[in-house]
């Protein structure tokens, strides 16, 4: 009388089972939010749309960064967030330590031999940063805007 009806086996797998993919789930979210892209990407607008030369810097969460002329990506703990510039095409500034030390302050004309070498460097840069792909990302997004003779130009590294 007060055993357990035959198919009692049945509902506890049943519940055992939905115990484990619910336990699944849980373990497979991320632990944080996705970093904050467009917020990025207004630091580097804002600098990028001035009409004087100017600088900026944006702190980043993310592990990972994605920077291209137009957009950027970052990523952390598997969550991706990507935004697109509205004052575009920048230059990535990638691995060039030249244009990474105008991008940090230093004048161009102490970073570069001549105009010539920093618009050429400026070209390679952005012809990297069209096909770029994710890169440890640093603490901070760094954006300058500034001109050297005809170049009219906005750096941003990560």
């Amino acid at each position: 009388m007060f055993d357990a009806p035959p198919d009692a086996w049945y509902t506890c797998v049943a519940v055992a089972l939905a115990s484990v993919a619910v336990t699944g789930v849980a373990t497979d979210l991320p632990s944080q939010p996705a970093p904050d892209a467009a917020a990025a990407a207004n630091t580097v607008d804002a600098v990028a749309g001035s009409t004087y030369a100017s600088a900026a810097e944006h702190p980043l969460d993310a592990d990972r960064v994605r920077l291209r002329p137009q957009r950027l990506a970052l990523r952390t703990d598997g969550e991706t967030s990507h935004a697109t510039f509205a004052f575009g095409p920048v230059v990535p500034v990638g691995d060039d330590p030249a244009l990474a030390r105008v991008a940090r302050g230093v004048p161009p004309g102490r970073a570069f031999a001549s105009l010539t070498a920093f618009e050429a460097a400026i070209e390679t840069a952005r012809e990297r940063g069209s096909a770029a792909g994710w890169r440890p990302a640093a603490d901070r997004l760094v954006v300058r805007h500034l001109e050297w003779g005809d170049v009219d130009v906005t750096l941003v590294d990560a």
